[in-house]
């Protein structure tokens, strides 16, 4: 049966597979750096691009191509690109799409190192950048200028959580003619899919929830169609920043169980952000399906949940977040998301801690502002463990 024709969750178990001559259920691991021709004409086709075998896994590889169309087809994409990380598939993405005097406008709340590396090294090779609050259309058309060439969101942003509406954004890049280009790491293929709203490149650090188990660093950058694939594939083979095969076999492993993963953690936090709106210890919270989000709506419209990360402002500030990290017991101090497991961050000094005091205020990560990424344990115990951690601070 043709993948394409199956539902969400039957698309994470099937997507992608291959047949091999023993039968193996799941996608085998192609451990291998090279693979041999059966003549000299074979390896010339393969060579010439007219036939579909393999030559060389930094070129492609059996397992990894499996990832590759299964995460195309489970976003709704032409074909996509699996990297080494997610760092890389934002670098490939920049060179590919991103010339010397181009300009990009990002969302100012952007992942650290997606801005980090723009503004400390892409720009040394003339590459312009604007961060902008983009929950705000009105804030895209103005810093729009002649050289812009593309528009990259993070929706959900990291870690302020901010929702920008794709749609809108996507109506006015196509006016311009601009690339959009959206971070989907923390919504996930299950809860938003980009290019039904009309984005033009989508992808995603795989290390994150489509793996989810904090055991894999990986990234993917699909494609809308295949004159955008084909500018992206040349330049991820050109940087080197291919995936492992084993990578791979992990990922696909992972990604089966990534609709009822996110389901429960996702179930976690909603309960989770009430409990800790209505705590006298908390200034606010920022969780999308909470009514004072102000996104909340936007958030309605263009997701099919809201997600398992929350962001929220302890009374207390700096002092009192360094408290309650230094205090719970359940929820790992770690940096990433989206395993099975609950992690909490302090974002300042954390992950945008290269970010400068007066670009993080801009972007309101806050200093006593801690991200907490919700996994599937019982959700009594994680209220527990905040409960204990909170008396404390």
């Amino acid at each position: 049966m043709d993948s394409k024709n199956l539902q969400f969750n039957s698309k994470l178990i099937h997507s992608g597979a291959i047949k091999d001559k023993f039968g193996s259920v799941n996608v085998p691991i192609y451990q291998t750096s090279t693979f041999a021709f059966e003549s000299a004409e074979e390896g010339e086709k393969c060579f010439l691009g007219e036939s579909s075998g393999y030559i060389y896994t930094r070129l492609g590889n059996p397992t990894i191509k499996s990832l590759e169309r299964c995460i195309a087809d489970l976003c709704g994409g032409f074909d996509a690109v699996a990297v080494s990380s997610g760092m890389a598939a934002v670098n490939t993405i920049y060179m590919a799409l991103l010339s010397k005097g181009d300009h990009m406008i990002s969302t100012a709340a952007v992942y650290g190192p997606s801005r980090g590396v723009m503004e400390d090294h892409w720009s040394r090779f003339g590459v312009e950048s604007t961060y902008v609050d983009t929950t705000n259309l009105e804030n895209i058309k103005k810093a729009i200028k002649p050289n812009t060439k593309m528009l990259f969101l993070e929706t959900p942003a990291n870690p302020t959580l901010d929702i920008t509406d794709i749609a809108g954004a996507s109506k006015i890049a196509k006016e311009h003619g601009l690339v959009l280009v959206v971070d989907n790491t923390f919504a996930s293929p299950v809860l938003q899919k980009p290019f039904e709203l009309g984005a033009d490149v989508v992808f995603h650090s795989m290390t994150k929830y489509i793996n989810g188990h904090a055991d894999v660093v990986a990234g993917i950058v699909v494609a809308k169609t295949e004159e955008l694939y084909k500018k992206l594939r040349p330049m991820m083979i050109s940087l080197g920043c291919n995936m492992d095969p084993h990578q791979a076999f992990l990922v696909l492993r992972g990604v089966k169980t990534l609709g009822i993963r996110v389901e429960r953690a996702q179930e976690n936090a909603a309960k989770i952000a009430d409990y800790l709106e209505k705590h006298p210890k908390i200034e606010w919270v920022r969780y999308p399906g909470l009514k004072s989000h102000p996104q909340h709506e936007i958030a309605k419209k263009q997701m099919s949940g809201f997600g398992s990360m929350i962001s929220f402002e302890l009374k207390g500030g700096f002092e009192s977040g360094k408290t309650l990290m230094n205090n719970v017991h359940l929820a790992a101090l770690a940096v990433s998301l989206g395993g099975v497991e609950t992690l909490i961050e302090h974002p300042a000094s954390m992950t945008h801690s290269k970010v400068s005091k007066e670009n993080k205020l801009k972007a309101n990560i806050t200093e006593g502002l801690v991200r907490y990424a919700v996994g599937i344990e019982d959700v009594n115990d994680l209220i527990a463990d905040l409960e204990q951690g909170l008396a404390k601070c």
